[in-house]
Order: C-alpha cells, then sequence, then structure tokens
C-alpha cells in the first residue's frame, strides 16, 4: 500500500492493510511521557503530537494527553492550585480542543487517567516511557511505544520488559539504534507535519537558528554569525529557556549586533517567512530534526550536522557537515548558499520537492499509524 513503510516489522504491514479503517468505531486514544505539554512546555514532540491528535478527531477518533504539570507561568500556577484540591493525580484543561490531563508525575497517575478517559490503547513516547507504559499495561491498555529520540536514560527502564508492545521510530536512525540497543523491531514514521501550517512566502532576510541551546549547536551558530557580521542571524527559542540559561544566551550573543534574539513564535511562519537558509548544527544524536522538514515546506535549504537522524531530514534539500569540521567550513557551505543565487534556487527547489516525498505525506502516515493502534487493540482483545 505505502511501501515506504514496509521496511520493518517483516511483513506484518500486511495484516495493518487488511484493517478496515474507514468502518472503525470511534476509538480512544491516549497520548502519555514524561515531557510537558503546551503552554508549559514546547518541542518537536509536543507538535508531532498535537498533530497526530487533530488528525484523530479529524477521523471521529479521542485523543487525550497525559503529561507532567511543571507549575510554571500562571497557566501553571493555576494548574498547580486546582490540582492541590483536587480528589485526583490530574487535572484537565481543553487549550488545544482535546483533553490534557497533568500530573506531577504520569506513571503515578495513569490509574486516575484511565478512569477519567477509557483509552482503548496508549501511545507512550520520551522521558519515562518504561514506566508509564507498565502502568497502561497493567490495566490492561494496549500499549504502542512510539520512539522519538535516543537518550535511553530518559526511558526509566529496559524496553524489553513491554511485552506485546508495538514499537514506532521516528527515523531509520532512531530504529536501527533500537534495534541494535534492545533487538527491537519498529515501524518508522517520521514526525508527522501539516504543510498549511509552515508553508510561506519568505522575504530571506536572514539565517535562522531554532532551539538556541548547548545540545542544538549554540556556539556553532555564534562562531558562524561571528565570521559574517554582513549576514542577519536570527535565534528562536523553542525548548522553553529558564531565566539563567536566557541570560547567558543574551550575553553570548550582545557583542555580535547581527545576532538577533526571539522568543518563541505562536506562529511559525512568522520566523520562516523571514529565512533564508536554516541553520541546524546540532552536537547531540537528533532523533530527526523536525525543524528541517518544516523549513523545506518554505523552500528553505538547510545546513545541520551530520549527527543522528538530520540527514535523512535534510538529504538533497541542503548540506549536512560534521559538527567538528572547522568553523570556517560551515561559513565557507553558509556562504554558498547565501551569496550565490543560482546555487540558492537549486537548493531552494530541492528542499521544497523533498517535502512533498512519500515519507512525509501526513495523510499515509497516519494511515500506518491508525493502522498500528488497530494491530495493537486487536492482538490485545485476542491475548485476553
Amino acid at each position: 500500500m505505502y511501501p515506504v513503510f514496509e521496511r520493518r516489522r517483516s511483513g506484518n504491514l500486511g495484516d495493518l492493510q487488511a484493517l478496515p479503517m474507514a468502518r472503525t468505531k470511534l476509538i480512544n486514544v491516549a497520548f502519555a511521557g514524561g515531557n510537558g505539554f503546551p503552554p508549559e512546555d514546547s518541542g518537536g514532540v509536543q507538535s508531532s503530537t498535537d498533530d497526530l491528535a487533530r488528525r484523530l478527531m479529524a477521523n471521529g477518533h479521542r485523543p487525550s494527553i497525559l503529561a507532567p504539570l511543571y507549575g510554571r507561568g500562571l497557566f501553571g500556577i493555576t494548574a498547580r492550585t486546582r490540582l492541590k484540591f483536587s480528589h485526583t493525580a490530574v487535572v484537565r484543561d481543553i487549550l488545544h480542543g482535546y483533553p490534557v490531563y497533568r500530573s506531577w508525575f504520569p506513571d503515578r497517575a495513569v490509574s486516575d487517567f484511565v478512569k477519567e478517559t477509557s483509552p482503548d490503547a496508549a501511545v507512550v513516547q520520551c522521558h519515562g516511557t518504561v514506566p508509564i507504559s507498565q502502568e497502561f499495561q497493567s490495566r490492561g491498555v494496549p500499549l504502542i511505544v512510539y520512539l522519538r529520540n535516543v537518550e535511553f536514560k530518559e526511558l526509566g527502564g529496559d524496553l524489553r520488559c513491554l511485552r506485546g508492545a508495538e514499537f514506532i521510530s521516528n527515523s531509520e536512525f532512531t530504529a536501527r539504534t533500537y534495534k541494535s540497543e534492545f533487538g527491537i523491531e519498529s515501524t518508522v514514521i517520521p514526525p508527522t507535519i501539516d504543510r498549511s501550517l509552515f508553508q510561506t512566502e519568505t522575504s530571506g532576510q536572514c539565517v535562522t537558528f531554532i532551539n538556541p541551546v548547548a545540545e542544538k549547536g549554540v556556539e556553532r551558530a555564534i562562531e558562524i554569525a561571528a565570521r559574517c557580521p554582513d549576514i542577519p542571524f536570527l535565534f528562536v527559542e523553542s525548548w522553553l529557556l529558564q531565566p539563567d540559561d536566557l541570560r547567558a544566551l543574551k550575553a553570548a550573543i550582545r557583542p555580535f549586533p547581527n545576532i538577533r534574539f526571539e522568543h518563541r513564535a505562536d506562529d511559525v511562519r512568522s520566523v520562516y517567512g523571514r529565512t533564508r537558509i536554516l541553520l541546524a548544527p546540532s552536537v547531540w544524536a537528533e532523533a530527526w530534526g523536525r525543524v528541517a522538514s518544516e523549513a523545506h515546506c518554505s523552500g528553505i535549504p538547510v545546513i545541520g550536522s551530520t549527527q543522528g537522524g538530520l540527514p535523512e531530514a535534510i538529504g538533497p534539500g541542503g548540506f549536512t557537515l560534521d559538527p567538528k569540521a572547522p568553523p570556517e567550513q560551515w561559513v565557507q557551505t553558509l556562504r554558498r548558499l547565501w551569496d550565490n543565487p543560482e546555487q540558492y534556487r537549486l537548493y531552494s527547489d530541492a528542499a521544497r520537492i523533498f517535502a512533498g516525498r512519500p515519507e512525509l505525506d501526513p495523510d499515509k502516515q497516519y494511515d500506518v499509524f491508525f493502522a498500528i493502534i488497530q494491530r495493537a487493540i486487536i492482538r490485545s482483545r485476542s491475548r485476553a
């Protein structure tokens, strides 16, 4: 049906194709993990989860989210007060059009969450995957684990104890890594991206670096900007920066008038609408690199590192360099696009075409994702 997704699971996708998706009854799908959720936290995981939740609703199903409560800002303080006087371990809000349940400790809140939402299946991801998954499994909820990074310490245990779970990886790199470490087979579904939320005309006035933190290569980005004083650079917050980190960042970029910092935008098109080139010099093992795929929607080439799954995300729509390559090599690559209109058009066209590849077709991604949910439910019933 969709060959790009058929490499994993040794033939089981044939079973998925046979499922009568169009005639399926309403299904309650829970997303859970130890990562925060907007407005308290933001990033690629949250964006991808929100997209899948909205697609489930559009297809007549009912998503819900279980996430930690941080108590940040006015929203967090209000939610914290409500939770303090609540008779359950969770507090509910519907800011996003679907219910989000927040708790101090998601693994300890699964029981109350299940009573509230009666999920037919749970999709667990990122921080605390193992203990949260075990809580769902102990209550008979079919389990899908979405592997979105390769930070094994975040898992909170050994994935091999989650017998009967379905596994999804967000890149071939992620799938290979978990196969090597745990012997786990997983279906590859890259981050789901609604192009209408990212595609825009761009003035091409700056080089943009999203998420200026150490893991994403902020030091290298500053080095590059320092060597290109004639090029405007835009640094945009993604992961919410704590006050000390924000002060340190502003102090680091203060000597360079060509670097401008902005807080996270509600509509990221306001960022991509000014971007000529996206910079992604990550120094950690990126599982994918969602910002590269977002930028490609508007024909914005990406210059990124060779870390993890970034080369998969960037492909022909830009360049990848060793994160330890000399700063001059990064500058030379940047200049190749910034100073050469013909080269820029070539890679801009390639980026736009790459954004439309079958692997990133949201409808196909959703079909495979939902078929995996169905399979988890059917297999759980057959074991009961």
